[in-house]
């Protein structure tokens, strides 16, 4: 009698027949909150203008009184960045998936958070300024005075952060008469968990002080006059602390000088494998410190 393998051999191997994503950031979280504005050519100055005040004419008749308004500017360079990756030919038929499309979602998104990182490293970089850009203005120095934990720089780190520390924050924005409209903060998880948890009035989860029902869905819209975002690639301070950042729209300034743009193309040089590219060209710059606060936090708490 012939021998004959077990019905084990008749079966057969199948596989998922599409892609999942690993869980990430998707899409630019700080895209169209700052002033924006494209370029043409290798740097972009923002031009700014300092408050003059008006002067009382005291006779009739009286000579003309010429003012002399402060200009000053801030510029940017913006940086090219680029995605890349091939799909063999020979990939094709050894996979019954064609992961080029998922390439193009893959490198859009990584555009997206490379947009993200530049604003928040700009958040606090030196801001290049002078006729041609050549002297740096630090954090420190970008106020009116120095920075310190009253003004610009907070650090809240040593217990959960409190509506009252966000309310001490609105108060520095307002006494620089930063517009109210148009303010956002950026903060990591652990915020939104103890503001939402918190017990020191107003309480932001309760519908008494708050227009939304923020513990519904587990999340801050707007609260205490800022639009509220949540992050995971905002910088370590030291330890378990992270820096936040609340800002006004027209104190950041990004300039695109190309905007995201991705290909699918084979390449000839390469036994045309097909290439998945992404490019876009950017820089971020703080246009006015004033309207720039950092907060550091404990997310451990």
């Amino acid at each position: 009698m012939a021998a004959y393998d077990s019905v084990d051999q008749a079966r057969v191997l199948q596989f998922r027949a599409n892609v999942t994503h690993l869980y990430q950031q998707v899409g630019s979280k700080l895209r169209g909150k700052t002033r924006e504005e494209t370029l043409t050519g290798k740097a972009h100055f923002w031009e700014r203008l300092a408050q003059t005040p008006a002067v009382l004419k005291s006779t009739r008749h009286a000579d003309t009184i010429m003012l002399d308004p402060q200009h000053s500017r801030r510029m940017v360079v913006p940086g090219d960045y680029v995605w890349n990756a091939l799909v063999d030919q020979q990939d094709k038929i050894r996979l019954l998936i064609d992961p080029n499309s998922e390439y193009a979602i893959l490198a859009a998104r990584a555009l997206q958070l490379a947009f993200d990182d530049a604003v928040i490293a700009a958040f606090t970089a030196d801001a290049a300024t002078g006729e041609a850009g050549g002297t740096a203005v630090t954090f420190a120095n970008d106020y009116n005075g120095t920075r310190s934990s009253t003004n610009g720089d907070f650090d809240v780190s040593a217990a959960a952060i409190t509506t009252p520390n966000v309310m001490t924050v609105k108060k520095d924005m307002d006494e620089n008469e930063v517009d109210s409209d148009g303010r956002y903060w950026i903060a990591c998880p652990a915020v939104f968990s103890q503001l939402l948890s918190g017990s020191t009035l107003p309480l932001a989860a309760s519908s008494d002080y708050n227009s939304i029902k923020a513990l519904v869905q587990g999340d801050l819209n707007t609260w205490c006059g800022f639009q509220w975002i949540m992050s995971n690639r905002l910088p370590v301070a030291a330890s378990t602390d992270y820096y936040t950042y609340a800002w006004h729209k027209s104190a950041m300034g990004v300039v695109i000088g190309k905007d995201i743009t991705a290909r699918l193309s084979e390449r000839a040089d390469k036994d045309y494998a097909v290439q998945s590219y992404a490019c876009m060209t950017m820089g971020a710059t703080r246009i006015q410190g004033e309207g720039v606060v950092r907060v550091r936090v404990d997310a451990a708490l």
